[in-house]
């Protein structure tokens, strides 16, 4: 039977690839958001995921109005993949960011838990490392930064994130369920490839986001992993692509400008710094978007 999959921020950057690929590969998705997404086969239940209310109703709705020819009630959905975010600092003051994400996780990770659905996805964030928002030049506390980092974020959105990890990992113990925390890294769409040349010759640029990216194409992927990939109970994963942005091996490179950076176990030659490995070993993620092939277009 068709997988019924309710998505919270599928109109996002991020989201609306997501969305996508769940549709070609044969889900049925109702978009939750706060605005339409303008994809055939897709409707949209605009929801404010801060009101608990709401997101019980959203997760308890028919996807669209053939539902109303089942002759049944909605029924709750076979999982939830939860993108809904103010997805940065500066945005909004703080204090809502701060609000807004961690009550809209709490919200609905509690929706889906009590109305019986065992499998979720949340996307965390590269931020949860602490360098991305940091204030001035922070240091990663050593390569590669794997799920075990010791996460240490200055910043309202990435703090966010740490406890939307913690609510995640809470609601899997008390349930049994499975809910996966994706650390999504910085969004690539494939109009954005163009950004790369300005990457490499500014190496620098790119150290808050630990000179790793994630296609937006590849996190569908990963997302169709996670709702395929039963029985792991709480887990993180990093959401990145295989290969550092930069043109130096991984090893040249971070000697070269993170000097006094430990590097803790040896990495490929071309492995990102904010390392995937996890994502591959688990959940078999093999990337289909590599930067270099649009590079040398």
């Amino acid at each position: 039977m068709t997988k019924r999959i309710v998505f919270t921020g599928g109109t996002g950057k991020a989201g609306k690839h997501a969305v996508s690929y769940l549709l070609a590969k044969g889900y049925s998705v109702l978009n939750v958001d706060l605005k339409p997404l303008d994809m055939p086969g897709v409707n949209t239940l605009i929801t404010d995921i801060t009101d608990s209310g709401q997101v019980f109703n959203a997760l308890t709705t028919h996807f669209g109005f053939s539902g109303f020819e089942d002759g049944a009630p909605p029924s709750a959905p076979d999982a939830v993949v939860h993108f809904a975010a103010v997805p940065r600092v500066l945005i909004e003051p703080d204090n809502k960011t701060f609000e807004a994400n961690v009550m809209g996780t709490y919200n609905v990770l509690e929706a889906a838990m009590k109305l019986g659905v065992r499998k979720v996805v949340i996307a965390s964030s590269e931020t949860t490392y602490g360098v991305c928002f940091a204030e001035g030049d922070k240091n990663f506390h050593a390569f590669p930064l794997e799920e075990d980092y010791d996460s240490d974020p200055m910043d309202s959105y990435g703090l966010s994130k740490v406890v939307n990890e913690k609510t995640a990992r809470a609601f899997a113990m008390r349930y049994g369920a499975d809910v996966y925390a994706l650390r999504i890294g910085n969004v690539i769409e494939p109009d954005e490839y163009d950004n790369f040349a300005d990457f490499l010759e500014q190496p620098m640029s790119r150290k808050r986001n630990a000179w790793s990216y994630i296609d937006a194409r590849d996190l569908g992927q990963i997302v169709h992993l996670c709702l395929e990939k039963d029985g792991l109970g709480y887990q993180v994963f990093n959401a990145v692509n295989d290969t550092i942005t930069a043109e130096l091996p991984t090893a040249e490179f971070l000697a070269k400008y993170c000097p006094d950076t430990p590097v803790w176990r040896e990495m490929g030659r071309g492995e990102a710094p904010l390392s995937n490995r996890k994502a591959r070993e688990v959940l078999g993620f093999r990337e289909e978007h590599p930067w270099r092939r649009y590079m040398l277009r």
